[in-house]
Order: structure tokens, then C-alpha cells, then sequence
């Protein structure tokens, strides 16, 4: 989901639709039922923005063709309580509604919410390893330490290496 229009930066070939009005919890939803209307019968997995140090080594086997079979959804912790991936094995609206509607986002308990759901629906729910997202200065110093040879880390140095020192 992209909150404004799409820069250079977007490869040939790749799709942004516009979020939908919400807050979080049915922005995702929306993302999903997305998904579904595109490819009915595919698995869809929504990635937060804010883990740029995942490396796409973390989601080759668990997503792989091999593993697939057996799976519902599939759910990536984050540190601080929430979730950095969710995936669905068969998308639908009114799964991503029963899934996502109500839960508070952005608190120490979305992802538990997310998993009780998940768990109240009756999904078999494979787990990604959790990571550390970006929420604010801390974690982006952190993360930059976790992936020292990313974009993000290079561009997190300069804008320390920009700051005035502290006194």
C-alpha cells in the first residue's frame, strides 16, 4: 500500500493501488481482498515497509511450493508486538474483514490479536521469524546494525553523520 503516487523508483511491471480510507486494520484488508480479485487462487503476502533488513533468504523456504501445502496463513512477528508479514494461503474480502477489522494497530498487542484471530478462524498458521521493525530512532540504529551493507543503512549513516553533535 503507498500513501501518494508511486516516484522513479518503481520497476516496470509493478502495480501500486491506492490505499483505501481506514485506518490500518481495513487498509490491510482492502489489501487483500485486493489481491484476491487479481489472482484468485494465489497466496498473498503483505510485507511492512519498515523491515528493511529483510532479506528475501528469510522467506524462501517457509514460502516455498514445498511448504506451502498445509498452510493458511502465515505470520511474521515483530519485536515490539506487532507483525511484520502476514500472508494468506486464499485471500478473501471477508476473511481479511474477519481477520483485520477491529484490531488496534501499532501496539504491543496487534500481534497477538492478529493471532488469536488467526487461531479463532481455525487457520493453520506457519511462523516467520520475528524481526525488528522501524518505529522510530532507535530501532532504525538497530536495524542498520543488522544489515550494515543495505540502502537503508548507508542512508541512516549519513543522516547521523549529518547531525550536530551532541553537547
Amino acid at each position: 500500500m503507498l500513501d501518494g503516487a508511486p516516484g522513479r523508483w518503481l520497476p516496470p511491471g509493478w502495480e501500486v493501488v491506492p490505499q483505501c480510507g481506514g485506518g490500518l486494520d481495513r487498509r490491510i484488508a482492502a489489501a487483500f481482498a485486493h489481491a484476491a480479485r487479481l489472482a484468485p487462487h494465489a497466496p498473498a503476502l503483505l510485507v511492512g515497509s519498515d523491515t528493511p533488513q529483510l532479506d528475501p533468504a528469510v522467506l524462501a523456504a517457509p514460502l516455498s511450493a514445498a511448504e506451502r501445502p498445509g498452510a493458511d496463513a502465515w505470520f511474521g512477528p515483530a519485536e515490539d508486538g506487532g507483525f511484520w508479514a502476514l500472508g494468506l494461503a486464499r485471500p478473501d474480502a471477508r476473511l481479511a474483514e474477519r481477520l483485520l477489522h477491529g484490531v488496534p494497530m501499532s501496539t504491543a498487542d496487534t500481534g497477538r490479536h492478529v493471532r488469536d484471530r488467526l487461531a479463532t478462524g481455525g487457520l493453520a498458521v506457519r511462523e516467520l521469524p520475528t524481526l525488528l521493525d522501524v518505529d522510530g530512532p532507535d530501532d532504525a540504529a538497530r536495524v542498520a546494525a543488522l544489515a550494515p551493507g543495505t540502502l537503508f543503512a548507508a542512508r541512516h549513516g549519513r543522516l547521523r553523520a549529518a547531525q550536530p553533535a551532541a553537547e
